[in-house]
This record gives structure tokens, C-alpha cells and sequence, in this order.
């Protein structure tokens, strides 16, 4: 299986986006070989602007420019873009609406060495909260760069989130994508394995895993954080009734948090996460720090079985509640 890192799709996707539309611009913030937008400099050099360290400044650029009829992405580390510069993208870009597209890379915990700092674990929950901003965290490299072409299409801000390390590239150019739409990939009817970006394809191996175990799994890739696609989780969730979210992420704000805040007001059912357990990143290789933080295919077989458990308990109360209002009917 080909390995790739997400950005490399975004790179791709840019200069797609460059030969259709001349209103696409980028901006880089001297990491135009780190984000792949050294590819779309090197093709439409009068249309790239090297901002150079200035975060912030190049949110106010990108805003001017949007409200001109360009088409900016704005390219740079996640900590950096929208973290450091979480103000002007609130403020100058999403309050005016403007059609900025905002490119995230080295996101999550797998950045591995560059520690703590540079570990952007809060990206998902600081964009979803935004209004009027769309939130998409491809699985892999083609559909990093389908996922690119479709936010240069769509008009309003998108936050683009990539990773640095190469993963498995697994879907194919035919694989169906569509932002603010779900993915069923694995069908099943003990629990749903709800994930976003690169530990999609973990969640596809412990469904294989639970499998040896009799336990039948669906996987979704939630690609789509903002708008979330409910109509689909739900049809879906109806036929587990238990749910385990997966995500590079903080376990709040995120995937989880788009995930409960939305069931438990349409369908309660139990969840549990696979994602960052509250706390800040270290410095160390990416497959060391996934494993120590609880971010691989074991964990997430451990926390679908948990939810499978919780769904058994829940329904034996339910039936233990429904006799005994039965009986007290029955008395009265």
C-alpha cells in the first residue's frame, strides 16, 4: 500500500485548483515546502505570496483578498494557522464572511519531535466554534486533495487539516467525496467506529480485529466536522446503538465533542473515545506518541468492546424498568 502524508494531497489539490481557477492565490508563512505549497509557487509564481512569519497578517491579507473575488489559501502549521492567529480569522474573516480557505498542516500528536509546542491538539475545537466555518479533516492524500478542490469551489471559510507523517493512502480516485457527507465504510450492528484523518484507516484494522472477536463493526470516516452530516450518522447509529469516536485531537472540542453534542439531543447512545485525554503532547518519535497516548488500533478495539458492554447494560435496565412499570400497572 502506497504511504503518503495528507499535505502532500493539499500540495496537489492547489495546483489543480491553480489551473482552473486564476482567482486561486496562496499564502505561505515561510513554510511553503513544509504545507506543499511549494508546488503552486512553482506553477503560478505571480500568484503565491510569501508572507513570510506573520500569522496574524497574513489573516488580514487573505481577508482583503477575499473580499476582492480571490479565492486565498492561506497555508501554514495548524499551531501557527488557526491557532496563533485565531483572532483575525474569527474576527477578519469569518465575521465578514469572507472566502478564505485556511490549510492546517502537522497537525495532531504525530508530529512527533518537534514537541509540545508545535503539536496542534485544540485546531479542531477552535474552528468548529466559529460561525459560518466549515471544518474538513481528510483520511489520506487523494482525498486531502479532493477535499481541496471542493473548499476552492465552495464559497465561505474552510479550515483544511493535515498531517505531516505519511500514512496509508486507501481510497482511490473513484472513491466517492463530498464535503458535509459521511462515508460508510465497513458495514456492521454491535458499534459504530466514527473517525476522522489519519486514524481512519486504524479504525478499519480494529474492525478487522474485533471480527476474530464475533463483533461486527461499522466504520465511518467523518471527514466533515462542520456541518456535521446527522441525517446519515443517525441512520447509521440506529443500527449499532453504541459509538466509539477516534481522533488526532483533544478528546473535547473535536470529533467527540461534534459527535455527543449532536446524539445526545437525537438519539442518546453510549460513546466512547479514542483520541487526547486532556493533556499536552512531548517530544518523541510519531508511532511512540500514538502508542503512548492511546491513539492505535488496540485502544480502539478496547473502547468498542467498552461501548458494546455499556449498550448491554443499558438495554438489561431498560427491560428491568419496563417490568417493573408493568407490574405497578398491573397492581394498580
Amino acid at each position: 500500500m502506497t504511504l503518503a502524508p495528507t499535505r502532500d494531497g493539499y500540495g496537489q489539490g492547489l495546483v489543480e485548483v491553480g489551473k482552473q481557477n486564476p482567482n486561486v492565490v496562496v499564502l505561505c508563512c515561510d513554510l511553503t515546502e513544509s504545507t506543499r505549497s511549494n508546488l503552486f509557487a512553482e506553477k503560478f509564481p505571480d500568484r503565491f505570496i510569501e508572507v513570510g512569519v506573520a500569522e496574524q497578517n497574513m489573516a488580514g491579507i487573505a481577508a482583503g483578498l477575499a473580499l476582492h473575488g480571490k479565492v486565498p489559501f492561506m497555508s501554514s502549521y495548524a499551531v501557527f494557522s488557526p491557532g496563533r492567529n485565531w483572532d483575525q480569522c474569527r474576527v477578519s474573516i469569518c465575521y465578514n464572511s469572507a472566502n478564505v480557505k485556511i490549510a492546517g498542516a502537522h497537525a495532531g500528536i504525530s508530529v512527533g519531535p518537534d514537541g509540545a509546542t508545535h503539536q496542534a491538539l485544540e485546531d479542531l475545537a477552535i474552528t468548529r466554534v466559529l460561525p459560518g466555518m466549515t471544518v474538513v479533516v481528510p483520511c489520506d492524500a487523494i482525498e486531502a486533495q479532493k477535499a481541496t478542490v471542493a473548499a476552492a469551489k465552495m464559497r465561505g471559510p474552510v479550515y483544511l487539516r493535515f498531517a505531516r507523517e505519511k500514512t496509508p493512502v486507501f481510497t482511490t480516485a473513484k472513491t466517492p467525496f463530498r464535503i458535509g457527507r459521511v462515508a460508510l465504510l465497513t458495514a456492521g450492528v454491535d458499534v459504530s467506529i466514527i473517525a476522522c484523518g489519519s486514524l481512519v484507516y486504524q479504525s478499519l484494522l480494529a474492525a478487522k480485529e474485533l471480527a476474530k472477536q464475533k463483533m461486527s463493526a461499522q466504520v465511518i470516516n467523518c471527514h466533515t466536522l462542520k456541518p456535521l452530516d446527522g441525517n446519515n450518522l443517525l441512520r447509521f447509529v440506529k443500527a449499532t446503538g453504541a459509538i466509539v469516536t477516534v481522533e488526532e485531537h483533544q478528546i473535547h472540542g473535536g470529533l467527540r465533542g461534534a459527535i455527543a453534542e449532536y446524539f445526545s439531543a437525537v438519539y442518546p447512545v453510549p460513546i466512547r473515545s479514542v483520541g487526547m485525554p486532556d493533556r499536552f503532547g512531548e517530544s518523541g518519535e510519531p508511532e511512540e506518541l500514538l502508542e503512548k497516548y492511546g491513539m492505535t488500533v488496540e485502544r480502539i478495539v478496547e473502547e468498542s468492546l467498552r461501548a458494546i458492554r455499556m449498550k448491554s447494560l443499558k438495554h438489561k435496565r431498560n427491560d428491568t424498568f419496563a417490568r417493573s412499570s408493568r407490574k405497578k400497572r398491573s397492581a394498580e
